[in-house]
């Protein structure tokens, strides 16, 4: 059996086509368009002209691919961007009548859990961790052990909704930096709480941004960056990493070797995500799950199915 699923990010949309029935989830097909769905006006919670219609066709090209490939059955998910958008449920609606996919808006907690599910079928989760997913309308944040969810919660923290609120200077101001961290505090005091109550050994970041850290030290350390797999990060040389990204200024990261156009000034926001939960809880572990919502949705699907659990 066939699956295709669709995640309709924030700043980009993710198509993968997996076998089902194959015992490690065979990936047939896989591909991330930057539809940039947050550009300009996310924190006003309107999806522009422009990106509205970059987000159609981007699934109209779905739409086809996924018909090429004679799949079975076709799982798209929203998130932040839609579902916070006043202009969201339009949208929903014209890509139903453009490109034939039915989207599903899930709310935070379902996100939260869907991206647990895709970081576990890893096996990065050997003692209690703190998942974070950093996208770019929300931040999600996962306390959990290799069993079970102790505690989940989506914030709006997003690096897109942070970018456009607070990143006005180049390189980015301290006075910035510290409306950003101020802006955190009050906001994440559960977050906070439940790490001090559970006390996580490990920060396990899902995808996006936590990609382009491992690139990064990848090609630092002479290792190719497009061997990115699941794993650890290198606590000391992250620390120095994300130094050098929050101190430079935007030319300067669009020559970085490993850091994608889309992410050259939302990697600045995400680093400074990243150092104030570090900071905030003790954590000294960092690992990579290349494994997210996405891969959540698979395993979802194949329980659904009664197939096998592996992804």
């Amino acid at each position: 059996m066939k699956a295709a699923v669709i995640d309709l990010g924030t700043n980009t949309f993710h198509l993968i086509i997996a076998n089902l029935e194959a015992g490690n989830g065979e990936m047939i097909y896989k591909t991330t368009v930057p539809v940039k769905l947050g550009e300009g006006r996310i924190n006003e919670n309107i999806i522009i002209p422009a990106a509205f219609e970059r987000g159609l066709a981007a699934l109209e090209a779905f739409a086809a691919t996924i018909k090429s490939h004679e799949v079975d059955v076709v799982k798209a998910t929203a998130t932040s961007a839609v579902r916070s958008a006043s202009n969201g449920k339009a949208f929903v609606e014209a890509a139903l009548e453009r490109s034939g996919i039915a989207i599903d808006v899930i709310d935070g907690d379902t996100e939260a859990a869907l991206i647990y599910k895709g970081v576990q079928a890893t096996g990065l989760i050997t003692a209690t961790s703190l998942v974070m997913d950093i996208g770019g309308g929300s931040t999600e944040f996962i306390l959990c052990t290799r069993t079970e969810v102790l505690w989940k919660k989506s914030y709006n923290i997003g690096a897109a909704r942070l970018m456009q609120a607070y990143f006005k200077s180049d390189p980015i101001s301290e006075d910035e930096k510290s409306a950003i961290y101020h802006h955190l505090a009050a906001l994440t005091a559960e977050l906070l709480q439940q790490c001090e109550q559970h006390r996580p050994q490990k920060l396990i970041g899902s995808a996006g941004a936590f990609e382009s850290f491992a690139g990064m030290l990848m090609i630092q350390n002479n290792r190719p960056a497009n061997d990115i797999a699941s794993g650890e990060i290198n606590f000391m040389q992250y620390l120095q990493l994300s130094s050098r990204l929050i101190d430079s200024t935007h030319e300067q990261r669009l020559h970085m070797e490993g850091l994608i156009p889309l992410r050259v000034d939302m990697i600045v926001i995400a680093a400074l995500l990243v150092n104030f939960v570090l900071e905030n809880t003790r954590i000294r572990q960092l690992s990579l799950s290349t494994y997210d919502l996405k891969m959540g949705v698979l395993a979802m699907l194949k329980e659904d199915y009664n197939l096998d659990n592996s992804v």
